[in-house]
């Protein structure tokens, strides 16, 4: 790799760094191709990013960005997975690192904030956007619904009366 791809690299891992919400940094050793495709699938499905990283190249990408507090992160083969759902990208690398030992979680951060291990695994314990957004429009809808069947509930019983009186007349 020349300079030039490699400042084009660096610009590229910048910019990626600078629109997302989190960052998660894993350290790989071992894992074949396909767990690694297998990897960047889940990632992709959950809105999320997993980069295979040069440790130098990354912790010049750091630099001007909220997560210049990683730089000490990036020793031995890492990896770095981001998105702008906190909950989803930590739930596919806990995940993954459950089901595959190659894969360690070393920390990461949240806008400014310092994750460690356990604070990642425990964002990954929290509902995501999406699940929070399903919840939002169910307790939305239900205020409607029930509002809706105590207005359509007298009418409801004078038609039963009205009924019944036919029947007996």
């Amino acid at each position: 790799m020349n300079r030039t791809e490699k400042e084009v690299l660096v610009g590229e891992l910048n910019r990626t760094l600078s629109e997302t919400a989190i960052v998660v940094v894993t350290r790989q050793s071992g894992l074949t191709v396909a767990e690694v495709s297998d990897l960047r699938a889940k990632m992709r499905k959950a809105g999320a990013r997993y980069k295979v990283t040069k440790n130098r190249l990354a912790r010049l990408a750091l630099k001007g960005t909220q997560f210049e507090q990683l730089d000490a992160l990036f020793t031995g083969p890492t990896a770095i997975s981001t998105s702008a759902d906190p909950v989803a990208v930590a739930k596919v690398a806990v995940d993954f690192a459950k089901a595959n030992d190659k894969l360690t979680i070393v920390g990461g951060a949240f806008g400014n904030q310092m994750l460690d291990v356990d604070g990642i695994k425990n964002l990954a314990t929290l509902p995501s956007l999406d699940e929070l957004r399903g919840k939002i429009v169910g307790l939305l809808q239900a205020p409607a619904t029930k509002l809706a069947g105590v207005v359509q509930a007298p009418a409801a019983q004078l038609a039963r009366v009205l009924n019944a009186k036919a029947q007996q007349g």
